[in-house]
């Protein structure tokens, strides 16, 4: 949705923002490009590969207002202050939540289970407790409670049996593995489907192993208190979950009062933090979830501080 993004960030020349997820560098590279040589953009990113695939283009295109940083953007505020100042006040900040085609595409990551690979699902490649480590130690009652929230998976408790059942035998290493006992584990018709069974199973076990959602809540406030007033926030979410907990933010940043249900008339005077800029979540053009079939359930939402 980068266009979308653009569209609602407005970056002009000498502007300051920062890209949470740098993932493929397309929000990266436009946004540096219309700031101009007298802004800059910091991008963030857990995953090696994909600040070492920055680093290419940056170096080819001669760029020169970009600073890339491994990080977690759960610390948005410290590597805001390192880079660009404690004073800085931003112009706008964008997170896009969904994997870049570099990390599903490349089969050792474990991200794709159509491709037999160690079965990892984490963003920093450092990371031990992978979602390996969660199936062959998690309880049944954790792998149940990952399985329920961020999968929202029908058939949970009947994979999670079925998981515990295989790890007896053998440890489940690898990505076909663990997507064969979920094929297993679901009735006939949900195979046929479209949607390959072990789907959510993989999706809640990333969520979990790079602790997405917790991350999502922890950076939010703090972009929000990072910008400028006028600037603006513009998160593309891919997973009801991550929608839900940026809509409840932004709808608590932009009430107007704070009073609690048992007060009749307010007298709070609370100001709200934010505008919100989208009254309904954007979502990709025809055109767009045509071409790339992964963006089918994305979902935009931007504000504006105040």
């Amino acid at each position: 949705m980068l266009e979308e993004v653009l569209e609602n960030l407005k970056p002009q020349s000498g502007e300051y923002f920062v890209d949470g997820t740098l993932g493929g560098a397309g929000y990266t590279l436009a946004l540096a490009k219309a700031v101009g040589p007298s802004g800059r953009i910091l991008a963030i990113d857990l995953d090696e590969t994909a600040i070492e695939n920055a680093q290419e283009l940056i170096a080819g295109n001669k760029i020169k207002n970009i600073v890339l940083v491994q990080d977690n953007f759960r610390s948005l505020t410290e590597i805001v202050h390192k880079n660009f100042g404690v004073d800085v006040q931003l112009d706008g900040v964008v997170l896009d939540l969904g994997l870049s085609s570099v990390q599903v595409d490349e089969a050792s990551r474990g991200f794709s289970f159509l491709k037999t690979a160690p079965l990892s699902l984490a963003f920093d490649k450092r990371e031990t407790k992978d979602a390996a480590y969660l199936v062959n130690n998690l309880s049944e009652r954790d792998l149940l409670k990952i399985l329920n929230v961020y999968g929202e998976e029908q058939f949970a408790f009947r994979i999670v049996k079925n998981i515990i059942e295989a790890r007896k035998v053998k440890e489940i290493e690898t990505t076909t593995e663990l997507a064969d006992i979920v094929s297993r584990s679901v009735p006939a018709a949900v195979r046929r489907k479209k949607i390959h069974p072990a789907t959510k199973t993989f999706q809640a076990l990333r969520l979990a192993v790079n602790q997405e959602l917790e991350s999502l809540e922890l950076v939010l406030p703090q972009a929000i208190k990072l910008l400028k007033p006028g600037g603006r926030l513009a998160v593309v979410s891919f997973h009801s979950l991550e929608d839900r907990i940026v809509k409840n933010f932004l709808r608590d940043q932009a009430k107007t009062c704070i009073c609690g249900p048992e007060v009749m008339i307010c007298n709070c005077h609370h100001e709200p933090v934010i505008t919100i800029i989208t009254k309904k979540a954007l979502i990709p053009s025809f055109t767009e979830a045509q071409a790339n079939p992964r963006a089918r359930s994305a979902k935009l939402r931007v504000a504006q501080k105040n």
